[in-house]
């Protein structure tokens, strides 16, 4: 694949770097941002430019670790995975390309001011020809945007010079005017007027000596760009009253006029003029570089990745980018889209600074950056707080729009790009590391307590139907191997139910031929095992109720009850066993029972999530006591990201180190047909009961299935069984 020739020196950096930022951000919105705070908009910007800080700097550091094309996309995307880096791409490409539009038709005004112009056939002009200059190459872009912001710098130093001494003490009186929220308000307004500060990141590729230039030109131009921004509007406010300036469509030049006379306004609308058209030009040419960098990851179409023969730049990408300048300027009221890309843009930093952190914490290789970000992680911190307070400040129509773009996004993820892409981002691996070590914590606790809570715990084997002996036997022998590391008791009931009608001390008194059959069977096979077992009859109205309430009563750690696949009339009407799962205090082990002697190859079958601790006790428990084994079947396939299965295989390998028996691992897709297992147990899922062999279990047909419900207090939440189903 082609690459982008690095051209761009630091004065280039310096340059895109401000230009991006001098434009909108202190020729238009100064008189916005002074209807709300008052003179107080002076300190709105010095905390914008404060708070852009730690994106600036984690910026900075990853862009000196990827020097590639793409900017922001590309570290959220590497840091945050590629739903996240979709949107981010998109929502970018769009919120430059609003503000270049936004920066032609707020500049032409400026203009106005000397002809009679019409505004959006001139700012569509000027647009044509910034389309043109970018198709023309990067040192062309670069080489004019060195030009521009020189002539535009020295007139605006010439503005603030002239004008310092003629400030009005009286102009700043009641300066806190709209009181902590009109500055905050204020804050996330002008907050926009900074995002140029990072754009020269999407062009890192085409950077000369990234490791140096691309930090030194992002701080340094933020740095001056704060000082410029607060010398411009301090001498704004104090040279004019403020309803002369709140609400002008051409600020500057109004406060020009006042202390300059009508040359100082010639200069001014000269500095507004190559700002606006700056700022336009670098939003042009980092916005372009969004849809070529989300090409060569193939989460665009290929097109956008192809480079010109002889201009050496993605054409394509820079004319859908000017493509959509062009329909803005002219059909859309640009000021409050504007708004809209301010709070994604937000949004945006806010998310740079947590994919920092996913790059230092996960295990991301080559991730070997030349430039750190000081103070970590605690400026990252504040970086994604002040964000959020920020966004609270900027209504709920731009946060709608934010929306807006993030599910069209998602949505052009999962239709386009999911089935072309097999990566993660390193954010994904840190939750997937973090959550295996809190799982195998739990899972140690368990397994060294054995399968039970209490001195001499008790499992309840529950009959509901009539059961031959060797289905019993398998039972009971099961339900035994669970007690037996702890001295427990096995407590085996048949429970009966009989009609309404029938009242039950009489029931309890008249012991049919079943009773007299499950009694006498029941003895002969506690004989065989080495463990203390009871049992009795209970006649009830409703069995389900009646299981539940005697567990309870008796404080079982577990019950192990038949459970056959799903009859028509249970899945019409509701399975019996289905309540118990949901309302037993303990947890509940429903067997399909193939038989059951002295299990050796115990398969432990996992669905996707780490295994659930108190089911590996149960599958360890059963191995150790029957001198067996434990294949942990896991649902990898070929097309998992390398990171994800050597995070799975790493956690497989410390799950094996907790276990007293011996442990072996196989994958879904390996073939299964040497597995041959005598019993597999697994986890259900609580908000139904399956019946029958699970998805992964390969020639388990003719062995005991036990599906394993923990109780209520050991089933992870909602919000951890669906991060569990998205990271393993």
């Amino acid at each position: 694949m082609k690459k982008l020739e690095r051209d761009l020196g630091l004065g280039a950096v310096f340059a895109i770097s401000v230009g991006a930022m001098i434009g909108s951000g202190i020729f238009i919105l100064p008189a916005l941002a002074l209807k709300i705070a008052g003179p107080a908009v002076i300190v709105a910007y010095l905390l914008a430019g404060l708070l852009v800080v730690p994106a600036a700097l984690s910026k900075s550091e990853m862009a000196t670790a990827m020097p590639e094309a793409g900017g922001t996309y590309l570290y959220i995307e590497r840091g945050m995975g590629p739903v996240l880096g979709t949107i981010a791409g998109v929502g970018t490409w769009f919120s430059l390309s609003f503000k270049s539009a936004l920066a032609l038709v707020g500049g032409v005004p400026y203009l106005v001011l000397l002809f009679d112009l019409p505004v959006k056939p001139v700012a569509l002009g000027l647009a044509a020809f910034l389309i043109l200059v970018n198709l023309f190459g990067a040192k062309q872009t670069g080489r004019l945007q060195v030009v521009i912001v020189s002539v535009m710098l020295a007139a605006l130093g010439w503005f603030v010079a002239g004008s310092a001494t003629k400030t009005q003490p009286e102009n700043y009186q009641n300066f806190f005017t709209g009181g902590i929220e009109g500055l905050l308000a204020a804050t996330g307004l002008v907050f926009v007027s900074y995002a140029g500060v990072t754009k020269v990141a999407s062009v890192a590729e085409e950077v000369e000596d990234p490791g140096k230039n691309i930090p030194i030109g992002i701080l340094g131009s933020l740095a001056f760009t704060t000082l410029l921004y607060v010398g411009i509007v301090a001498v704004m406010v104090g040279v004019t009253e403020a309803g002369s300036v709140a609400g002008s469509a051409t600020p500057v030049a109004v406060a020009a006029e006042v202390t300059l006379g009508q040359w100082g306004v010639y200069a001014v609308i000269g500095a507004a003029l190559l700002a606006l058209v700056s700022t336009a030009n670098a939003g042009i040419l980092s916005s372009s570089r969004y849809p070529f960098a989300m090409s060569r990851d193939q989460l665009a179409p290929p097109t956008f990745a192809e480079i010109h023969e002889r201009f050496g730049t993605p054409t394509t990408a820079i004319t859908l980018t000017g493509a959509v300048v062009l329909a803005l300027i002219a059909f859309v009221p640009i000021l409050e889209i504007a708004k809209l890309a301010s709070a994604f843009q937000i949004l945006v930093f806010v998310l740079i600074n947590f994919a920092l952190v996913a790059f230092r914490e996960g295990s991301t290789e080559n991730y070997d950056p030349e430039f750190e970000s000081p103070l970590y992680p605690w400026m990252q911190a504040f970086g994604v707080v002040s964000g959020v307070v920020l966004l609270t400040q900027m209504g709920w129509v731009p946060l709608v729009g934010a929306v807006v773009i993030t599910v069209g996004s998602v949505a052009w993820y999962f239709v386009y790009a999911r089935s072309r892409i097999r990566r993660e981002g390193a954010a994904t691996d840190v939750i997937r590391r973090r959550l295996g070590r809190d799982v195998l914590t739990e899972t140690e606790a368990f397994v060294d307590g054995d399968f039970a809570d209490e001195d001499t715990p008790e499992v309840l084997v529950a009959l509901t139907r009539e059961a031959d002996t060797e289905r019993e036997r398998a039972l009971l022998s099961l339900a035994a191997d669970l007690v037996r590391p702890d001295d427990g008791r096995v407590v085996v009931v048949r429970f009966d139910e009989v009609p309404d009608q029938v009242p039950l001390d009489h029931a309890a008194e008249v012991q049919s031929p079943a009773d007299v059959r499950f009694e006498e069977q029941t003895g002969e096979l506690a004989d065989e095992f080495d463990v203390d077992v009871e049992f009795g009859e209970i006649v009830s109205h409703d069995t389900k109720h009646a299981i539940v309430n005697y567990a309870e009563h008796r404080g079982v750690e577990a019950i192990v009850a038949e459970h056959e696949r799903l009859r028509l009339r249970s899945r019409l009407l509701g399975d019996p066993i289905d309540w118990v799962v949901r309302h037993a205090h303990c947890d509940v082990l429903l067997v399909e029972n193939r038989g059951y002697d002295d299990p050796e190859r115990v398969v432990l079958e996992g669905d996707g999530g780490p295994f659930d601790p108190a089911t590996v006790a149960v599958a360890d428990t059963i191995a150790g006591e029957t001198d067996g084994h434990v294949t942990l079947l896991s649902p990898l396939g070929d097309d998992l990201p390398e990171t994800r299965t050597e995070t799975i295989r790493a956690y497989q390998s410390e799950l094996a180190g907790l276990l007293s028996a011996p442990v072996r691992t196989r994958d879904r897709s390996a073939d299964g047909s040497d597995l041959h297992p005598d019993v597999v147990i697994r986890t259900g899922v609580q908000s139904r009961v399956r019946g029958g062999r699970g998805d992964y279990s390969p020639s388990a047909a003719d062995s005991t299935e036990v599906t394993v419900y923990p109780r209520e207090s050991r089933r992870p939440g909602f919000v951890r069984r669906v991060v569990e189903r998205l990271v393993f």
